[in-house]
């Protein structure tokens, strides 16, 4: 029996590479000898998120759609290269499937595979789709999406599927993580991650309200993820202020961090909430404020929606941020309201999205 294989195409950020990854994983779970391989963009980051897994990659040159008439026709010229690339290497190694990740890095490949007649499926975890995924979606047999809301955005009769967003298997029953980050148990943890780069906003405004939270609510300990540009900073400040807290650039155990707490401060990208309502965690968002179409507001939404969560608008200095991030401490510190938060993310959780996604891929390619 001929080995299957599968194609996950897109890259360029981890919110588009991460769920991918996890896809691949649960292939592998399903399918021991499925060949999968990634479709990517040159960026470093695709290849550091890639190479500790077994997964082949192969890049692509294809550029974000620009209409500035310098810029259109190196668009061009690399769109119709990448194309080219897909095209010579599913007819050499046809695959069952072919999921497109998200963003620009998935145009080429999704495009080829549907001239060439291969299924082909388009993951969109955001509420509200990108251009990308907007343009991919006529080409799809199917497209996944994490919320309900999002069918709204593409074509009547296009075929959706609301199965979540992918994430790691790591998450699933995570615990571990007061002792790895050295935390004390019994006590409330308060985490805030901005992503694996951080969140500087996020950061300066956690410096000004953690020393008075703290001292007025001094069971609470912070974990506090900064990105690894804004580490020594925001450790030192800390240190000055004389306030306890655990300062970590980046830890490759985000679900373990995930557990361990009770309170998270966050974007709201859409794996960070994937994750979030996996493990039931209540949060304060305050969505990425720089982009155009406001999805991050979108995603953080759908839990203001259900009550898993308080959003916040990123004011972008840290003195306008201080005062409605501390009020939110302040209310989520009642763990009446902190439980029936939890309940709520729980609620809309799906933990198993990222083995329901491989078998709907799988079924598409006829297995």
């Amino acid at each position: 029996m001929q080995a299957l294989r599968f194609v996950l195409a897109g890259g360029g950020t981890g919110g588009h590479l991460y769920p991918g990854i996890a896809v691949a994983h649960a292939l592998r779970q399903r399918f021991p000898s499925a060949a999968v391989t990634f479709l990517t963009t040159t960026r470093p980051l695709d290849h550091q998120l890639l190479a500790p897994t077994t997964f082949a990659q192969v890049t692509q040159t294809v550029r974000p759609l620009s209409l500035h008439p310098l810029r259109l026709p190196g668009f061009l010229w690399h769109w119709r290269r990448s194309v080219a690339r897909a095209t010579r290497l599913f007819r050499a190694e046809r695959p069952n499937a072919v999921l497109g990740l998200g963003g620009y890095a998935a145009g080429p490949p999704v495009v080829a595979a549907r001239r060439l007649g291969i299924p082909t499926a388009i993951l969109n975890p955001d509420a509200i789709p990108g251009r990308a995924n907007r343009h991919l979606a006529r080409y799809a047999d199917l497209v996944i999406v994490q919320w309900d809301h999002s069918r709204e955005h593409f074509p009547p009769g296009t075929k959706v599927a609301v199965l979540g967003c992918p994430i790691r298997a790591a998450f699933a029953g995570a615990s571990g993580g007061h002792a790895l980050f050295g935390l004390e148990t019994g006590r409330p943890v308060l985490l805030v991650t901005g992503a694996s780069q951080g969140a500087r906003t996020v950061n300066e405004a956690l410096v000004r309200v953690w020393p008075a939270f703290h001292k007025a609510h001094p069971e609470w300990q912070l974990l506090h993820l900064t990105g690894p540009s804004d580490e020594v900073a925001v450790r030192k400040a800390y240190a000055v202020a004389g306030v306890p807290a655990t300062v970590l650039g980046f830890t490759a155990e985000m679900a373990a961090a995930l557990a361990a707490a009770d309170l998270v401060v966050a974007r709201a990208g859409a794996s960070t909430l994937a994750e979030l309502t996996a493990l039931g965690k209540p949060a304060i968002l305050l969505p990425y404020p720089y982009h155009r179409d406001r999805h991050q507001h979108a995603n953080g939404q759908v839990l203001v929606d259900q009550g898993a969560a308080v959003m916040l608008e990123d004011r972008l200095r840290p003195e306008l941020n201080a005062a409605p991030l501390r009020t939110a401490l302040d209310r989520l510190a009642d763990e009446t309201v902190r439980r029936a938060m939890a309940a709520a993310a729980a609620a809309l959780g799906r933990p198993a999205a990222a083995l329901e996604v491989a078998e709907r891929l799988a079924a598409l390619g006829g297995n």
